[in-house]
């Protein structure tokens, strides 16, 4: 698998694996998950304290210890900040956060730690803080964000001195307001709104690594868009297009992501070791300029 940089010095595969469904697996599965991954050149494990309300972390830590993976060759990421029905980045539910992951997941540190929905309630400097007790101590060893825009992301700056080198943000072949607005400047049709506050250029300036979660979904997680009748001409044109590269339509979908120049990193949530190996397949996969307007259009997107 082709490796990326995740900010400027963090090098890791260019597709991750998000855990969010680990909790559901024996032990057993877990680490055949885990090795499959490794063994196609995913090393970048991305968790959340809410994932199976903690339990997600717990299989993965106990599922590691079974696999012939070791920590010191993956990278761990977690996320903080959601709540019963509220946002938290006080620096004590921070802190707590942390302390909680790494606990259940038995390691000493993570390599990343990521604030997973913006907190309008946020004191930055307070995060400021946080950050920097967590950093000095060596329990996170690299900071971003999750789901914010270029506003929020430059109020955090103006106090945390650590680089955010990471914003996770919804991206699929059927979920693309970042790229739509961009296309659409000055227009009065609906791909116009901006949504995304010019996210996607924000982030090739500032050195901050997109991570595409649900990168099959269509929705906020409603059901996967791949083989989904609901969606018969993006499901052809991936059709169509797996069977010219020898892949299954998953890697297109995923490789369609990939041909971005702003080097994004999907995050699949797969917890099936084939649908995994074939899925990573999609580093492999060149999309032309052709190729990838042609998924875009096959999408139900119009160009101006």
């Amino acid at each position: 698998m082709k490796k990326i940089k995740l900010g400027t010095e963090l090098e890791a595969g260019e597709i991750s694996l998000g855990c969010m469904r680990m909790d559901k697996l024996s032990v057993d599965e877990a680490a055949r998950v885990i090795d499959q991954s490794v063994e196609v050149g995913i090393d970048l494990f991305d968790h959340a304290d809410i994932y199976g309300r903690g339990v997600s972390e717990e299989v993965f830590s106990e599922a590691l210890k079974k696999s012939s993976t070791k920590r010191g060759d993956i990278i761990l990421q977690s996320k903080c900040g959601i709540r019963k029905g509220f946002f938290d980045f006080s620096k004590d539910h921070i802190l707590n956060s942390v302390d909680g992951s790494l606990k259940r997941l038995g390691t000493d540190y993570l390599d990343i730690l990521l604030l997973h929905r913006p907190d309008t309630l946020m004191e930055p400097d307070e995060v400021a803080e946080a950050f920097a007790q967590l950093k000095e101590s060596g329990k996170v060893r690299h900071f971003g964000v999750s789901n914010q825009n270029p506003m929020q992301i430059e109020l955090l700056k103006r106090a945390v001195a650590e680089d955010l080198i990471i914003n996770q943000l919804q991206l699929s072949l059927v979920h693309t307001p970042m790229i739509d607005e961009g296309f659409n400047v000055n227009m009065q049709n609906d791909p116009s709104i901006v949504r995304a506050s010019g996210v996607l250029e924000y982030s090739r300036m500032n050195d901050m690594t997109i991570q595409a979660w649900s990168p099959f979904q269509h929705g906020m997680i409603e059901g996967v868009f791949v083989g989904n009748d609901d969606y018969p001409e993006v499901n052809a044109k991936l059709q169509e297009m797996a069977e010219k590269k020898g892949v299954t339509d998953s890697a297109i979908a995923i490789a369609w992501i990939l041909r971005h120049p702003a080097g994004m990193q999907p995050i699949v949530g797969s917890m099936n070791p084939e649908r995994i190996k074939q899925i990573a397949a999609a580093s492999d996969v060149e999309l032309t300029r052709e190729e990838w307007y042609e998924l875009y259009r096959a999408a139900g997107n119009e160009l101006p």
